[in-house]
């Protein structure tokens, strides 16, 4: 699941691939069954435009929170989220793509030696970098980017003291790059229901919070195995994420699993499944299904 340290180790990969080098092949698809829209004359359109950028430089790609943003030559920036399922892969040349069928296929970013090729891109757009404020500058500090200000970061959290700790962390306008992994196992490790609200969290917890969550995006920035506690088996990486009825690492009891809203924020889906340990985890939870 695409979070922010999946989204900063896939912006290293292309600015490795792309970065100084003109572009050979540019191409930019509308998804299959995409709703178009009528242009000046009438005719319908895919939503994306038809600029050709072959030839121009990429001068860099970046990562912000969950966003992913590609600087080209002439002012131009690629924007992309990736939010469930999107991916980017970067294969040499000739080499076979791998990451989907091709009519899943969103961008192709091809140069001389290397070709980026964007797949199941729900959020895929050009703009000019000078308004890329337009899509990201209603982000929080961000835990991997060079803005990360955890007063900040926990000011923003605590603004809504009636919220429940599990969608203030989703909220991307508080901070940026965490998701629904992260946020199971933040709750976890401060031992504090996901459906707390803010103002119940205690002096420690508050504390803590901050550090903890870039922690553990930074730890696991450079590696494709997200790991949560000190063991490497795959049943045990995790604290309760994904181990929903297995027995918990701490006390033993069942991990359960529910859903919770998410926060009003234009990268989230209408709810998302939470994980949690009941006895390690006191304080306010929704009641167990039948």
């Amino acid at each position: 699941m695409p979070e922010g340290d999946t989204v900063w180790r896939a912006a290293r990969r292309l600015h490795a691939a792309l970065a100084g080098k003109p572009l050979t092949r540019w191409e930019l698809r509308a998804p299959t069954g995409a709703s178009l829209r009528p242009d000046a004359r009438g005719n319908r359109r895919p939503r994306l435009p038809d600029t050709d950028l072959t030839g121009r430089h990429v001068r860099e790609v970046v990562p912000r929170g969950k966003h992913l943003l590609a600087r080209v030559e002439g002012g131009l920036t690629l924007h992309s989220h990736l939010r469930m399922d999107g991916a980017w892969y970067v294969y040499d040349t000739g080499e076979r793509w791998r990451g989907g069928p091709g009519h899943q296929i969103r961008a192709v970013l091809g140069v001389a030696d290397r070709t980026a090729v964007g797949y199941r891109l729900p959020v895929l757009g050009l703009l000019p970098t000078a308004e890329e404020h337009t899509v990201v500058g209603h982000l929080g500090p961000d835990l991997l980017g060079p803005d990360w200000d955890p007063d900040e970061a926990l000011r923003r959290v605590l603004a809504a003291p009636r919220r429940a700790l599990g969608e203030a962390l989703l909220d991307q306008r508080n901070l940026a790059g965490i998701g629904n992994v992260y946020k199971a196992e933040l709750c976890f490790l401060l031992r504090v229901s996901p459906w707390s609200p803010v103002a119940d969290l205690g002096a420690s917890a508050r504390q803590r919070l901050m550090p903890l969550a870039k922690k553990l995006l930074e730890v696991n920035k450079s590696r494709p195995t997200r790991i949560t506690t000190a063991e490497r088996h795959p049943d045990h990486r995790l604290w309760v994420y994904g181990r929903a009825g297995k027995p918990c690492a701490r006390c033993g009891t069942a991990i359960r699993v529910a859903e919770q809203s998410s926060p009003d924020d234009p990268a989230s889906t209408p709810a998302r499944i939470t994980y949690w340990c009941p006895r390690c985890q006191p304080g306010p939870a929704p009641e167990p299904s039948p």
